[in-house]
């Protein structure tokens, strides 16, 4: 729910897409929740789409678009991991949605998802082994990073109004960011390690940023200055150099607009034209 002077609030239903991807999210949770728990299906299936940095750097390269889709179907935080992605999409994408189009929205969903869980495995290789084994486990999935990327976007689509998630007081775009990060923090802070991983959402927060940080994202913003100064480049090249200022042998002058000082007026006294 949403408003723009915090006096009332509105529901925005989603479109077609995100309600597309809520019953995508939704239908593949059901099927791994009842095979694995009432089927006997083995836990194999299930970590075999999740996230693995080793095995993706051996070549298994699907689990990258896999693991997004991908949540807790059992245990004691399995409907609460499933909630956080659906009421994210339910209370804050709609409205994005209305901005960008379904398009932009799902290329958005698709590539902070991606993205974050592959800056993640960076991270990973880099820290060393220990610390990298506190922060992320062996095996990690869930659309929380995008949920991250989601939030920061409309806190900087939509700077000073006021939005309300669930049964939380309403809250300002600013006060929103501080919410997703103040989280994230907490979650670090406590060693409490996530079905993502610790970093994942941090990399979503920022691809949230980069991404969809306005119209244009400031990552089109930088592309499309390093291209006009190409351009301004190929344009001076062909030129031959700078543009040079052209010579003005009567000495001729323009004369600002408005009311003249006297010095303006020609040699009979009347306004120079």
């Amino acid at each position: 729910m949403q408003s723009s002077n915090g006096l009332g609030f509105a529901f925005i239903r989603p479109g077609k897409a995100l309600i597309g991807l809520m019953l995508v999210i939704t239908t593949v949770w059901l099927m791994f929740a009842i095979g694995l728990n009432w089927g006997g299906a083995s836990p194999a299936l299930f970590f075999g789409l999740t996230g693995s940095t080793e095995a993706i750097l051996h070549g298994q390269v699907w689990r990258l678009f896999t693991a997004p889709l991908m949540h807790a179907p059992s245990g004691s935080g399995s409907i609460g991991h499933l909630l956080m992605v659906l009421f994210g999409l339910l209370f804050l994408a709609p409205r994005l949605e209305q901005l960008w189009g379904a398009s932009r929205m799902l290329r958005f969903i698709a590539l902070t998802a991606v993205l974050a869980y592959v800056m993640q495995m960076a991270l990973q290789v880099v820290l060393p082994e220990r610390l990298a084994a506190r922060m992320i486990s062996s095996y990690w999935f869930g659309l929380g990073p995008a949920i991250s990327a989601i939030s920061i976007a409309w806190a900087c689509s939509f700077q000073g109004q006021t939005v309300q998630l669930m049964f939380l007081p309403p809250m300002s775009s600013r006060t929103l960011v501080f919410v997703v990060l103040g989280l994230q923090c907490l979650w670090l802070a406590a060693g409490a390690l996530p079905e993502e991983g610790m970093l994942a959402p941090f990399c979503g927060m920022f691809l949230g940023w980069l991404l969809g940080g306005g119209t244009p994202s400031p990552l089109r913003k930088a592309w499309l200055k390093l291209r006009l100064a190409q351009l301004e480049g190929q344009d001076a090249r062909r030129r031959g150099g700078p543009r040079k200022a052209r010579p003005n042998p009567g000495g001729l002058r323009v004369i600002p607009g408005g009311r003249a000082d006297d010095d303006d007026k020609g040699p009979d006294g009347r306004w120079l034209n």
